[in-house]
């Protein structure tokens, strides 16, 4: 149930974020060169405001960051032989740790090109994040 949340939430965002996009032809020069003061304000390492919703947080970096790649390795030492995915997937985890499936689900995100993730180091990896609390957004 919660995932279907969280896909209608996402859907929802996704939404809303096209039909901001879309141009208006009928709307003044001023309007289109003045940027929005909401996409200003959001960088790459920080989480959208539906992100946060959903429980995913921001990206870590330094010390929080090495803290978060060790505790992965600990689960699977091949998930942190692509870091930024590992990083990626755990974040992306974050909105599945309450699901019933969170262990398929963290075997899913953590087996990517030629790592794979047993559902065993998926309940490894949830263990990590909570016992990390890298999920509290």
């Amino acid at each position: 149930m919660r995932t279907r949340i969280t896909i209608a939430t996402v859907t929802a965002a996704l939404a809303v974020a096209l039909v901001g996009c879309s141009s208006d032809e009928t709307s003044d020069d001023a309007a289109k060169t003045t940027p929005s003061a909401t996409a200003s304000e959001v960088t790459p390492d920080q989480p959208s405001a539906t992100a946060t919703r959903v429980g995913i947080p921001p990206v870590p970096t330094g010390a929080d960051r090495e803290v978060l790649l060790r505790a992965l390795a600990a689960a699977n030492p091949d998930t942190v032989k692509y870091e930024d995915k590992a990083i990626d997937a755990a974040r992306n985890q974050c909105s599945a740790v309450e699901s019933d499936k969170a262990d398929w689900l963290a075997s899913q995100r953590f087996t990517y090109k030629d790592v794979t993730t047993t559902e065993a180091q998926g309940k490894q990896i949830n263990a990590a994040l909570e016992g990390l609390g890298f999920c509290k957004v």
